[in-house]
């Protein structure tokens, strides 16, 4: 182990109780957040040889962390989901119902990438940071705009995505009435 790598274990050791405290803000949980932590602190070991010198190590540990735990939550709800099925349904009703999902999916997506590209790059950038999962001041720090544009141009970005694609919440609104009647 070189002195570097020994210099930045040190360097992340010091950083455990301010991520513990993040950890604990996920999960709610204390043993949760040290399985967390515990996580992070490995990642962070094992890949070491990516953090560049100069960099924010506390932002790159908080990254990790904040990653580690939306892979995790995740992975847990694919394990938990639950499917009931009421009725008992034909290959023919499925294949049918597949196929016209993909059709719709694909023009959804679509209007959706047409939708993002119809907005100009100072509001679709941090409309889609946050997206990702960024929070309000990582994207302030990454822009250099102060977090007040942040939340402003996030706010924009959603008005007019929202009525660019104002026929898709109409339609599913009502096609979940009709599917709570039936």
């Amino acid at each position: 182990m070189n002195t570097n790598a020994i210099t930045l274990e040190s360097s992340i050791c010091k950083y455990r109780n301010s991520l513990k405290n993040y950890a604990l803000r996920f999960t709610h949980n204390i043993d949760d957040a040290e399985d967390l932590l515990q996580e992070t602190m490995l990642k962070a070991l094992r890949y070491a040889n990516l953090y560049k010198d100069g960099t924010n190590l506390k932002a790159w540990l908080y990254t990790i962390l904040r990653n580690t735990f939306i892979n995790s939550y995740r992975s847990k709800a694919k394990w938990t989901a639950v499917i009931e099925v009421n009725e008992d349904l034909s290959s023919q009703q499925l294949r049918s119902s597949a196929s016209a999902n993909l059709a719709e999916n694909k023009f959804m997506r679509g209007d959706i990438q047409t939708a993002l590209g119809s907005l100009s790059e100072e509001y679709r950038i941090p409309f889609l940071r946050y997206f990702e999962g960024y929070k309000y001041h990582e994207i302030a720090v990454e822009l250099s705009i102060p977090i007040g544009t942040v939340k402003t141009r996030i706010f924009m970005a959603r008005q007019h995505l929202k009525n660019k694609l104002r026929m898709y919440s109409d339609t599913y609104r009502k096609r979940g009435a009709w599917q709570a009647k039936h």
